[in-house]
Formats: C-alpha cells, sequence, structure tokens
C-alpha cells in the first residue's frame, strides 16, 4: 500500500564544502550505493529534500546549502573533555572504538542521540567534537534523482522504527547501524549500555 504524503527518493551525488573560500569533495554517494531517504521524516537536511522531492527521475540536480540552513557555525564550546570511565566496558576502556579520530555514538540527558568525534585521549579524559562534522561550511550538492515514488507504509513504519531504535540492522542510506555497547552519558547509570546507533548515512552524515 502507497501513501501520497511521503516519497522514497534516491539519489546519487557529490558533496562539495566550502569553508573560508576553500572548497573540497567531502563525500560521493554513487549510483551503486546511492542516498536513500523518505521525505517528511525529518532524516535529511529540510532544504535538501525540498531541492529534490519534486525532481523526476533522471533529473539532475545542482545546489548550495548556506551553513546557516546546513549545520551552523562551527562552535569551540561544544569540544568537551569527557571523563575516560564513561567510555568503559566491564571496567574496562573500550579501545576498539575510542581512538583519536572514530566518530561515536552518543546520547545526551534527554535521550537524543548524536555522533561526537574523538580529538584526543587523555589519562583521564577523552576530547570531543560534538560539533557536526560539516558545521561551519556551505554545503554543495551536484548529482542526479535515481529514483523518486510514493513511499510504501511498510517502508516508512520501517524507518521510524529504525529512528526509534526498535529495529536493528543497516540505515536507509546504506550506512550502519549497532550498538555501540558503550555507557554514553554521565546521567546514566554506571556500566548501563547506551541504545546509540552506529554510523548512519553516506560518508558519516545525515544529511
Amino acid at each position: 500500500m502507497e501513501t501520497a504524503g511521503n516519497k522514497y527518493i534516491t539519489v546519487a551525488y557529490e558533496l562539495y564544502t566550502t569553508e573560508d573560500g576553500e572548497k573540497d569533495l567531502v563525500e560521493k554517494a554513487t549510483i551503486e550505493r546511492p542516498f536513500q531517504f523518505i521525505t517528511g521524516l525529518g532524516t535529511t537536511l529540510e532544504t535538501f529534500e525540498s531541492q529534490v522531492k519534486d525532481l523526476n527521475i533522471g533529473d539532475k540536480f545542482e545546489f548550495t546549502i548556506p551553513l546557516a540552513d546546513a549545520y551552523g557555525e562551527y562552535d569551540e564550546e561544544h569540544v568537551l573533555d569527557l571523563p575516560r570511565q564513561i567510555f568503559e566496558i566491564d571496567g574496562k576502556f573500550d579501545t576498539e572504538r575510542i581512538y583519536d579520530g572514530s566518530v561515536v555514538p552518543l546520547m545526551d540527558s534527554e535521550g537524543h542521540r548524536l555522533n561526537g568525534t574523538v580529538v584526543e585521549v587523555k589519562a583521564e579524559t577523552v576530547v570531543m567534537d560534538m560539533n557536526h562534522p560539516l558545521a561551519g561550511a556551505d554545503l554543495t550538492f551536484i548529482g542526479e534523482v535515481i529514483e523518486n515514488r510514493a513511499a510504501t507504509n511498510a517502508e516508512i513504519e520501517g524507518m521510524v522504527n529504525m529512528m526509534s531504535g526498535e529495529e536493528e540492522g543497516g540505515c536507509g542510506c546504506g550506512g550502519s547501524c549497532g550498538d555501540g555497547g558503550c555507557n554514553c552519558s554521565e546521567e546514566k547509570e554506571e556500566g548501563e549500555a547506551c541504545a546509540c546507533g552506529g554510523d548512519c548515512g553516506c560518508g558519516g552524515h545525515n544529511h
């Protein structure tokens, strides 16, 4: 059964960032491994969704989303020193997942899921950058529409379940999801595993 309101869209694109006048290719979703999403569920940037939702299969697109409408300015206050013990599993520091440059799924005190990037592992703390990896940059998408149709109720339900953590497995965008198994917040009980997913999105970003 299909619904009229939500669309299932698949696109291939190249994503360029422009920061301080420098333009860099940071992500590529190919036809073989495209970016897939369902409109109206808040899984992509509103501006990205609005630009592609009314295009037809085979249509090309190129547009730039200014940082104010993307992931905002880079904020130094979002670089935090967190105690090492919140990254312990059974009393042992999680060296497999927590290392310089790794992206770690976390959960804040209100239960919101977010990713942080490990800047440095110190003797007593872990320096985490909670800014979005694309913060501080304008985003330019160049690509084409591979599929655009009405989403089925089953697809919508599956995506909603995935977003709420009720369903294990892959993300709608070809990334990988899994229980991080770490105690992600100081507010959680000692030793309690968080229901945090893994990397969602092409290149690790949710658009």
